[in-house]
């Protein structure tokens, strides 16, 4: 079984995601979501507490993504527990955003001109290929994810393993977050550790 260092990602770039506010309105998110483990047949969801590891102790950004996963918890049937020791289940976090360059033919419609996608690999530079002479048409794009862990508080057995992504070009705010975080519990009970897609509102409650 994975070990919880394996499963629950870097807390790395949640400096960025603390510092954000959250979007206005209601939008569509859509995250590219694995789900894993084996959640007891019959039982029900019950109380939970977030659990920090060693190094997310005292640090306000995990403040921050605790309070963009309650959502997600709460709409999957969780309800928050008093303190740790009562609780049912405890839930360990992780995030991370990913700064990426990227060319124009990475996106689908350019994957004809191969030519073209081969010349900027091999070093001709950036947007002078043929029309696009003189342009700097690369764009920073950011990969964004978030991990839940779900364990047995009495036993520490890990029982539900969740994980989302999705990218675009910003960092993304806490709405965000927590929309991702609704995505990666879009499953729950039920896992599906192939990669698939799931959309969900952010912004409603």
């Amino acid at each position: 079984m994975t070990t919880r260092r394996n499963i629950v990602l870097s807390a790395i770039g949640l400096s960025a995601l603390s510092m954000l506010v959250a979007c206005s309105g209601i939008y569509t998110l859509s995250a590219d979501v694995q789900t894993f483990g084996a959640w007891p047949e019959g039982r029900k969801p019950g109380r939970y507490a977030f659990e920090r590891l060693p190094s997310q102790q005292g640090d306000k950004r995990q403040d921050a993504l605790e309070d963009s996963a309650r959502l997600a918890l709460e709409k999957a049937g969780f309800s928050p527990a008093a303190d740790a020791k009562s609780a049912d289940v405890l839930v360990t976090l992780g995030a991370r955003v990913s700064a990426l360059d990227r060319a124009p033919w990475d996106d689908p419609l350019w994957w004809r001109w191969h030519v073209g996608y081969a010349n900027w690999r091999h070093g001709f530079g950036r947007g002078r290929i043929g029309a696009f002479a003189g342009l700097d048409l690369s764009e920073k794009r950011y990969d964004r994810e978030v991990a839940l862990l779900l364990r047995d508080r009495a036993s520490g057995e890990p029982l539900y393993e969740a994980r989302a992504s999705n990218d675009g070009l910003t960092q993304g705010d806490a709405a965000l977050v927590g929309g991702l975080m609704q995505a990666a519990m879009g499953d729950f009970p039920q896992t599906r550790p192939e990669v698939h897609r799931i959309t969900v509102q952010v912004g409603a409650k």
